[in-house]
């Protein structure tokens, strides 16, 4: 029987799995589950003759053709499986969190029947998904590897991306967080914000519209307190509970609810931050830990993130006071340069600059933070290793190192100091299990004839280095430590930018702007859009670049109805839905529409570069769904428009606007309104992906 094997491995007395059945059902459904045990990976399940065919798939799924996953076939599961969710306990097979990261059905391509003993003895077999997250064409391939290894190929169609694919970044990990904390009996919630991020800048400065903190090193950490229950998470949305437990205890104190934003470091014997000693903490408790709050983004249930920063410290510094472990994250204002010399004196790697008035961009890396370190450090992935010239006394000569540009993985040099004993002999135990015979590169590195040994690019580290190389080579490189904390995707080469660059130099001086580290392509930038007062396409893309900030935390994973002026705002415009031939950098969502009876590939405005890219489209104005791509059939807000006919006065827009308020406050549904344009108003009712387009247009 077929699920022999699978009850066989489990005690159905201890573990919440179902102990199952065989099912008559034939639906071809499927599941990929996102299961946290020993090691992370992701279980894919296709339904075929009662049971779930199943394979391990240790990176998780990809919707990029270059990357081949292993797959390992394992034991069938029953069909119940395929909506279970929930923590295998500790002793059990499997032991962890188990999470659903996507369903759907599927097919076999060109009709072939779904059949168990059809794919338990072919080779390979193509199927084509239908899911939220995963959708077209893929292929499974037996391999020669070892028993029971397949590849997993995305096939080439219009789903597939051409950008580096990480399933990491599509977790729910607010879920998993949850099933972990509820299991160990915790005292912590569940919530998770990505956090805003700093762009690197050249040199300090002086500027009253500016404040100054200290640049700590050590891990970005966010603390969600609620009713006396802490959570503390990494910059990636893992549980850091177990890791700074210390932290966690002192944050009960806080009597109010709230989430925090600040860094947790190591104090060495000097009393300075250590990067090492903080990376060791968990297996080696030495020393204090230090929180260093340096931001507010809820307060007693009142989201802060749209507060002026400046407003956002100051609430917070009264919610800390009387803390020990737990500080509020001093800073200056304006005298930045000043600032910069006495952090470099006391033994800190620098300073970070904040607009005092800026507004919380989450999971944006903004210009309105900017990050200055004296020695200039970068997060970089390591590809392989030398052999070492010690004579059998070393593990290895020197790190492989590589960094992601648009997309693709590079060589960036070879590091061979920073590292202890101690260390070298935990980073090559890693090795071992990440080894493999082919380069990560597409162009082949320069190792100044040094042997290689290659290994699976997943390893994050720090190093400290003099100066990138024109060659896109890092001059003197230094081992700082393993970044556990981030993801390989988070390494993109970012070089650091002036503080004040003029874009209209730089703009007009090739048809390529770089935002972020992405080259973005612009034209006719002379090109006249408002008549009347002279302004240019040149000047709408400052200006987006000038709001990108604030706009984009309304923008991102929403898709976007592009409405392009490209002769001007007087000149007739139209409206493009469908952005199939955008460049490979810009996200996009795929939905069907049933007016059109067709899929629809929707831009997704992700980044700062994608706001350019839009702008230089001549889209004036921005038209985002109401709803994200996490429910996409479930809004976040309802507008209610109230735009004037010829011949009304704004007076009597107001009026109805009034009216609207009083029908909204007998009903005790809160509203917002906004001026739109010179003569109307929006009014916007926050729905909280509770209610459908249809009810929420209905209601309005």
């Amino acid at each position: 029987m077929a699920l022999e094997e699978y009850r066989q491995k489990r005690k159905f007395a201890q573990t919440p799995e179902p102990k199952g059945k065989f099912s008559k059902e034939k639906r071809s459904r499927f599941v990929v589950q996102r299961h946290e045990a020993r090691h992370l990976h992701y279980d894919l399940r296709l339904e075929m003759e009662g049971i779930l065919k199943s394979w391990a798939v240790p990176k998780g799924p990809s919707m990029n053709p270059n990357d081949r996953r292993l797959a390992i076939l394992t034991e069938d599961h029953p069909v119940e499986y395929l909506t279970f969710e929930g923590i295998i306990p500790k002793g059990n097979y499997g032991a962890g969190s188990m999470a659903i990261w996507d369903q759907g059905t599927y097919e076999f391509l060109r009709g072939k029947k779904s059949s168990a003993a059809t794919v338990q003895g072919k080779k390979s077999f193509k199927i084509v998904l239908f899911g939220e997250k995963l959708k077209g064409e893929f292929h499974l391939v037996e391999t020669n590897l070892e028993k029971n290894a397949w590849l997993l190929i995305k096939r080439k169609d219009e789903f597939s991306t051409a950008s580096e694919y990480d399933a990491e970044d599509f977790a729910d990990f607010s879920y998993e967080t949850e099933l972990e904390e509820s299991a160990a009996d915790s005292e912590s919630s569940a919530g998770f914000l990505r956090p805003m991020l700093a762009t690197s800048a050249k040199e300090a400065f002086d500027d009253s519209g500016w404040i100054f903190e200290p640049k700590w090193d050590g891990y970005r950490v966010l603390a969600e307190i609620r009713e006396g229950k802490v959570a503390l998470y990494s910059r990636n949305g893992l549980s850091l509970d177990q890791k700074f437990r210390s932290i966690k205890d002192e944050l009960k104190k806080i009597p109010l609810s709230c989430l925090l934003d600040g860094e947790v470091v190591a104090i060495d014997e000097a009393g300075m931050p250590s990067f090492q000693k903080l990376q060791n903490f968990a297996d080696q408790p030495d020393g204090p830990l230090i929180y260093h709050v340096f931001d507010l983004l809820d307060l007693d249930g009142m989201q802060t993130t749209s507060l002026p920063l400046i407003q956002r410290k100051s609430l917070l510094k009264e919610l800390l006071e009387g803390l020990e472990n737990v500080l509020y994250c001093e800073h200056v204002e304006g005298n930045g340069v000043d600032f910069y010399e006495k952090m470099l004196a006391s033994g800190m790697e620098g300073v970070v600059a904040k607009k005092s008035d800026s507004v919380y961009a989450s999971g944006i890396r903004s210009r309105n933070w900017l990050k200055i370190k004296a020695v200039r450090t970068a997060d970089v992935i390591i590809c392989g290793y030398t052999d070492s010239d010690a004579g059998g006394g070393g593990l290895f000569g020197s790190l492989i190192l590589g960094k992601y540009e648009n997309g693709k993985l590079r060589y960036a040099g070879n590091c061979g100091t920073g590292f202890s004993q101690s260390e070298q002999k935990k980073l090559f135990a890693k090795f071992k299990e990440l080894e493999t015979k082919e380069s990560p590169f597409e162009k082949k590195a320069d190792l100044k004839g040094r042997t290689a040994h290659w290994i699976q690019p997943e390893l994050v580290c720090e190093v400290a280095f003099s100066e990138w190389t024109e060659s896109g080579v890092m001059r003197h490189p230094s081992y700082k430590g393993l970044r556990e904390d981030k993801a390989p995707v988070e390494s993109e080469h970012q070089e650091p930018v002036a503080k004040k660059a003029k874009v209209r130099s730089e703009a007009r001086a090739s048809s390529e702007l770089v935002v972020d580290g992405i080259p973005v392509s612009v034209s006719n930038l002379d090109k006249v859009l408002w008549p009347e007062e002279g302004f240019t396409k040149f000047d709408l893309i400052d200006y987006y670049i000038k709001v990108a900030s604030v706009i984009l935390p309304y923008l991102v994973n929403r898709p976007q109805n592009l409405h392009r002026h490209p002769d001007g705002i007087h000149e007739p415009s139209f409206y493009q839905k469908d952005s199939r031939s955008v460049p490979e950098w810009v996200e996009t969502f795929t939905e069907y529409s049933e007016s059109s009876e067709k899929e629809i590939q929707y831009l997704l405005c992700q980044n700062q570069a994608a706001l350019i890219y839009m702008a230089n489209l001549g889209c004036i104005e921005i038209h985002p769904w109401s709803s994200t791509i996490a429910q996409i059939e479930r809004p976040t807000y309802c507008l209610i428009d109230i735009d004037p006919s010829p011949g009304n006065s704004f007076e009597e827009v107001v009026e109805v606007a009034l009216a609207v308020k009083e029908v909204l406050d007998r009903a005790q549904i809160e509203g917002f309104c906004k001026t739109s344009g010179s003569t109307g108003i929006h009014v916007y009712l926050p729905l909280a992906n509770v209610y459908t387009h249809d009810q929420a247009r209905d209601f309005a």
